[in-house]
């Protein structure tokens, strides 16, 4: 991989809370209802300790993240975990693939590249607003181009 580009990797949280958005840059999270997790889950329905979420290397030098049911110990969740849809022991993470711990207790796990000169994401927000007054100018621009 380049050093013009990193990627960014972003697990949304979806909970009785609400919704969080947690940047992933550490070797291990700890997922769970237990308030000593990392990645705390706010749902009655969820483990104590659900998942462990890893960080592994690659060939090119980067990295991925692998979600496994359970603890580092080995001990697996009372109830599983959905991944995309199927229930799964472990799973390497690629961008969208959302992971169901419990009702109302998931996330989407996002992998975006960015470039270096631009450290920020873009603002999903962020819109150009036009004065009517520049509307009106163009059109006068316009109109003079066709004379």
């Amino acid at each position: 991989m380049s050093s013009e580009s990193q990627l960014s990797n972003i697990l949304i949280v979806e909970d009785s809370k609400g919704r969080r958005e947690i940047m992933l840059d550490g070797s291990v999270y700890s997922i769970g209802r237990d308030p000593k997790c990392d990645i705390r889950l706010s749902s009655q329905f969820v483990s104590r300790h659900h998942a462990t979420l890893v960080q592994l290397p690659r060939d090119d030098h980067s990295f991925y993240y692998r979600i496994v049911d359970g603890n580092l110990k080995g001990k697996p969740s009372a109830n599983g975990m959905l991944i995309n849809g199927r229930k799964l022991q472990a799973h390497d993470l690629k961008n969208e693939d959302e992971i169901v711990f419990g009702p109302q207790a998931r996330a989407i796990y996002y992998q975006l590249r960015r470039d270096a000169s631009s450290p920020l994401p873009p603002d999903e927000f962020d819109i150009t607003l036009i004065s009517p007054n520049m509307v009106d100018e163009l059109d006068d621009e316009e109109d003079e181009d066709l004379e």
